[in-house]
Parts: C-alpha cells; structure tokens; sequence
C-alpha cells in the first residue's frame, strides 16, 4: 500500500484512475483482512487468553504501521532512483513524451467489457469446480470464496464515499473514513454471527459454506491495508491523535461487538440445556 496507495498512486492514476483504485481498493484492500484478524483475537479472549489477544493486537497494529512507513520510504528511494539527476536530458525527453492514459470512453468500455468477461469466465470455472469438489474436497470452500469475493470489494468500495462525508448535513467527524470504519467493523460482526453458527450447526456441509464466505466476501469487505493507509494519513496531519482515536474506535468497537455476537447465543445454548438437564 505504501507503494501503490501512497507513493506511485498518481502516476498510476496518470495512466488511469480506475486501475489506481483496482490495485488498492480492490487488490490490496482484499488482500488484507480486519475481520480474520479481529476473530482470531476475539476467540483467544473467549477462551481466557486475553494478554495474548491484546499482544496480538498490539504487534498486529504495529507490524503494519511499520510495514505502510517502509513501504513509503522504499518507493520513494526506488522514485527518485527512476528520477536520478544524472538521467540524460534525451532520455528525460523521450520519458516526458510517453502518455499511456486511458482517455477515451471508447478505451474505458472496451476495458470494462474485456475485464468483465474475464470475470465471468472465472466466475463459471470457481462454480464448476465448487459444484465437482463440494462433497469431496475439505478445500472447496476456496472456490465459493472465489464467487463471493469479488462482492466484498464491491461493497467496500460503495462505502468509500463515505469516507469524507461526516455525520449529518453539516459534516460533523469527517476526518472518520466512516466508510471503511462501517465496512471492517460489519464484517467483523458478521464473521462473528458466522462463528457461532458454524459450532453449533456443526456439519460438513454448513462449515464449507460458511467458511468461503468468511474467507471470500468478509475477507474481502474488510480491510487492513486501507486501515493503515488511513491510520499513517492522519497521523502525518496536523492532528496526529486523530490516528490513534480512529483505530482505538475500529478495534474496541469490532470486538465488542463481536464479543457480544460470539458469545450471548452461546451462553444462552449453555443455560437453556442446564436447565434442561436440570
């Protein structure tokens, strides 16, 4: 992200915007996933292993808060490496003339309909593969994963205009990306309600389903790249504790949601077949 979503981000939108947001919107921002990460901590703090959920998210959180600041600094070193001052003036001449952007809506269309019969085309092949593989692959769930994914990225990236909207007619808290807070704390909650249905539903069937569709749409509607590309924004602003209370809401909100999911159905199971016992 610290390449693509910071530093080259406008030359790439120089050749075309659509494909700036396809590589950090789409690719980046599916490559990482809140909601995996929030649930792997929620579960260890179910279990009673609550330092090593609040080490977990600590490390997590600056692992890639580290990862964005070296990807930044690297791409810009590799920039100016492109950019030397002892390029000749020929070669700076003939790289100045290079225009590869995509102006034309003829070009744009014939763009979209080539990636959307790519699309469908593998839209097709994942669900032959799931329909074959469903009964007797434990990986199938990989190809529902595959179908349901590419609706994720589409949800988040609805969201994104969000981003700058603020509460209310008067925009209050705009510098809250409400956008991408809404989609990482939904999918949390979500992965959460899943969860819970998977151990108690507890069959073949039901855990392949479920798990493609954390994997693939949830994996994909939330994400940790877009997170921390937001996180080193503000905290580069003039009001760096924004970054701080922005992650201290998307954290502390998604797990106790989460926790309130995960859990109270399970109790009340707990409870109602005591009684029954009883």
């Amino acid at each position: 992200m610290g390449w693509f979503g910071v530093v080259f981000k406008q030359d790439i939108s120089n050749v075309s915007e659509y494909l700036a947001v396809a590589l950090t919107t789409g690719y980046l921002g599916s490559l990482t996933t809140f909601s995996g990460w929030n649930q792997k901590m929620l579960e260890l703090g179910v279990t009673g292993n609550w330092l090593f959920a609040v080490l977990g998210y600590l490390i997590g959180l600056f692992l890639v808060a580290f990862s964005i600041i070296f990807g930044i600094e690297t791409a810009k070193g590799f920039k100016w490496l492109l950019r030397r001052p002892n390029t000749s003036s020929r070669s700076e001449t003939s790289r100045d003339k290079i225009n590869v952007k995509v102006k034309s809506f003829k070009k744009q269309l014939v763009v979209m309909v080539v990636l959307l019969l790519v699309l469908g085309f593998l839209w097709c092949v994942s669900g032959v593969l799931m329909i074959s593989e469903f009964k007797n692959d434990e990986n199938s769930f990989l190809w529902i994963a595959c179908i349901v994914g590419p609706l994720g990225v589409w949800i988040r990236w609805l969201l994104a205009p969000l981003n700058r909207h603020g509460l209310g007619s008067r925009g209050l808290l705009n510098w809250i990306p409400f956008g991408t807070l809404i989609a990482n704390v939904s999918a949390a909650c979500i992965m959460a309600a899943l969860a819970t249905t998977k151990i108690y539903v507890n069959t073949r069937d039901c855990d392949t389903i479920i798990k493609g569709i954390q994997f693939g749409l949830l994996g994909c509607l939330s994400t940790v790249s877009t997170f921390v590309a937001e996180f080193n924004e503000m905290r580069e602003s003039m009001h760096p504790w924004r970054a701080y209370v922005y992650t201290v809401i998307t954290i502390c909100s998604s797990f106790f949601l989460g926790i309130l999911i995960f859990c109270i159905p399970i109790w009340r199971i707990d409870d109602g077949l005591r009684n029954f016992e009883n």
